[in-house]
């Protein structure tokens, strides 16, 4: 599903307009994005948790020329899906 799609469905769910269900679901990203900002685990109950990661800066290997790289380090977001998510699928 795009955001287009999820917007729809929350639209028909709700009965409520495209307008309101595109709101409703900026909320909850906005929510989501700032939790995470402040460092903070997101945990939606019967959903999953979403957890802000770090990946360590650390050496690669360019793969075209052998040569050794620094690769910096980068944040990244995991998500760890529910029982009860996890059950429904």
């Amino acid at each position: 599903m795009n955001k287009a799609e999820v917007i729809e469905a929350v639209a028909r769910n709700l009965g409520s307009s495209r307008a309101e269900a595109e709101r409703a679901l900026g909320a909850v990203t906005d929510a989501i994005s700032e939790g995470l900002m402040k460092d903070h685990d997101v945990a939606i109950l019967g959903f999953g948790t979403f957890r802000r990661s770090v990946r360590k800066a650390r050496t690669g290997i360019n793969p075209a020329t052998k040569e050794k790289i620094q690769i910096p380090e980068s944040v990244g977001v995991t998500f760890r899906a529910g029982k009860a998510l996890k059950d429904r699928l």
